[in-house]
């Protein structure tokens, strides 16, 4: 019987609508969910506990691999389907209120995982980034599938999206700029190409990347970087001592990026170090943060500890899955 309190890894998190709760799920297709009011804000009616207030299983043995949330939805991605949990029964009793199944070929041996989820506020469609390398657009009031996008070699790890512009990062070393009204992709870059980035023992993958009006962030098997969208050209190469990245994010003046690496690095946009947080995880999968109602920054990966960072800069508490 396998210790899931030693061997644990944590790929997938997000917050509710209204930002009281942090959800998290894990490789044994578990799913817990911590309450932040009683983490952060404790008081004698509600005292604190690290512990989360709600455990349940999706699929035994189903990695919870991403996740959203809308108002109404917690939305989990797992091996080859997408469910929606309501928000009223997470914390009672967890229930199933639909399913999306990922289009596979009648030839396919096994199912695309859901690597990564997102929710278009442009057209509050649901976007799904898969490991059969491509990209579904999913109708949220009806689950029927309006498109997909296809165009890289390998598994997809990671999509992210600044208005009409979707951009997703590969096993296949590119990163494509895509404009959600077209089936094609608009722009390519492979970060391997760049002598400066690349990293010949690590490989040319690509896991993490984020877009934000002008920047593009990428980073994997080549080093994290900052790239302008207008110019497609590298402007900043960010000093890690990671073996791989697989978070990358824009927050306010600066740079979050996690990875193989027991670290959480804070960057400012020319690469200064701002701040450098311990991590629970030798490697870094998943982060989220919000600023309010509570404001944290939530750090996990191949452990079964969370780190909490109630001012973004440093570690403060650390919950047990």
């Amino acid at each position: 019987m396998v210790d899931k309190e030693l061997y644990n890894t944590v790929l997938s998190q997000t917050f509710s609508a209204c930002g009281r709760y942090l959800i998290v799920g894990n490789t044994y297709g578990e799913i817990a969910v911590f309450d932040l009011r009683l983490l952060l804000n404790p008081s004698d009616e509600h005292p604190a506990t690290r512990k989360p207030v709600q455990k349940f299983v999706i699929n035994d043995g189903v990695q919870v691999c991403s996740m959203v949330s809308t108002k109404k939805w917690l939305i989990t991605g797992t091996v080859g389907e997408i469910s929606g949990w309501d928000w009223n029964s997470i914390t009672s009793s967890p229930k199933v209120s639909w399913t999306i199944n990922i289009p596979s070929s009648k030839d396919a041996l096994e199912k695309p995982d859901v690597n990564s989820l997102l929710l278009n506020d442009m057209d509050g469609n649901l976007y799904a980034g898969c490991g059969d390398n491509k990209i579904y657009v999913f109708d949220l009031e009806d689950g029927k599938l309006i498109r997909n996008f296809s165009g890289h070699d390998d598994y997809i790890h990671c999509i992210h999206n600044s208005g009409t512009t979707l951009a997703s990062a590969s096993e296949d070393g590119t990163v494509k700029l895509w404009d959600v009204r077209q089936e094609v992709y608009c722009h390519m870059i492979q970060p391997h190409a760049h002598e400066k980035l690349y990293r010949p023992h690590l490989g040319k993958w690509v896991g993490a990347v984020s877009l934000s009006d002008d920047w593009l962030l990428c980073g994997g098997g080549p080093r994290p970087s900052l790239w302008h969208t207008k110019s497609l050209d590298v402007t900043t190469v960010y000093p890690m001592d990671d073996k791989g990245i697989h978070f990358l994010a824009f927050h306010d003046d600066r740079i979050m990026a996690g990875g193989c690496y027991p670290y959480f690095y804070h960057f400012s946009y020319n690469g200064d170090v701002l701040a450098l947080i311990p991590s629970s995880s030798t490697t870094v999968y998943s982060a989220v943060f919000q600023e309010a109602p509570y404001k944290v920054l939530s750090i996990a990966g191949s452990s079964s500890k969370i780190d909490l960072c109630s001012n973004f800069s440093y570690r403060d508490q650390v919950l047990t899955f």
